[in-house]
């Protein structure tokens, strides 16, 4: 994306790709995102951004996703030194609240991504559970990893049915099935998708985002094997 924004786009739709998640616009106006997406029949229904984004430019960002023509805006990833303690979390958890509230104002929703350190206890509490209990489910969804809570080696069917429609967005990400169980091309590792996606009505689910963090080739032959592969997966 850095290199080539455009060219990049325009790969991604020529797979059958119709709807991208942004992290960072590569220096891109929300102008000329609008106009890339516009040009490869895409759509980006939702964009990622730190926590630090929501304490001092949300308005900003705000402003990109109307343009842009983004639903929704996704805390992407918790700093080491953003979590440390059940503290860090209620402070999390209060921002998240009131960045649902002004995001709702703005006729926007707002969504929590995770990784697998929110399911690593502290203190005999599970940090995803409290930002699930803690917040306002009306304005605080959750994008679920599939990978990362199979790793931490929870159940996404489990929190399906304990918060259901609660999860609009997923990445759809597979585990290998070596020690390491590392990413791998959809359909090519250990996720049950298909049992996952059977209970997409009731999790809420409206958009599947394929994620895969590092890839052992080009970035494009990977993203066509997953695609490929979820193309033929009946649900």
């Amino acid at each position: 994306m850095e290199k080539d924004f455009e060219g990049t786009l325009a790969k991604v739709a020529a797979l059958g790709f119709s709807e991208v998640e942004f992290a960072g616009y590569f220096n891109h106006t929300p102008q000329l995102v609008k106009s890339v997406l516009a040009k490869n029949s895409l759509a980006s229904p939702s964009v990622h951004v730190l926590a630090a984004v929501l304490r001092n430019n949300l308005q900003e960002t705000i402003d990109a996703a109307k343009t842009i023509g983004q639903q929704y805006v996704v805390c992407a990833y918790l700093l080491p030194e953003e979590r440390k303690s059940l503290d860090d979390y209620k402070r999390l958890v209060e921002l998240f609240n009131d960045a649902g509230r002004r995001l709702k104002e703005a006729g926007l929703q707002f969504c929590y991504h995770n990784h697998d350190f929110e399911f690593t206890p502290i203190d005999d509490k599970i940090p995803y559970d409290m930002i699930l209990a803690g917040t306002d489910p009306r304005t605080v969804k959750m994008e679920l990893d599939l990978y990362w809570i199979t790793k931490a080696g929870q159940s996404p069917l489990k929190y399906f049915s304990a918060h259901p429609g609660r999860f609009p967005l997923v990445h759809v990400k597979d585990m290998d099935a070596t020690p390491k169980r590392f990413f791998t091309e959809v359909g090519r590792g250990t996720i049950n998708f298909k049992e996952i996606f059977a209970d997409s009505d009731k999790a809420g689910i409206k958009h599947y985002f394929v994620e895969q963090d590092e890839t052992p080739g080009s970035p494009f032959a990977s993203i066509k094997l997953s695609i490929d592969y979820l193309k033929q997966l009946e649900f």
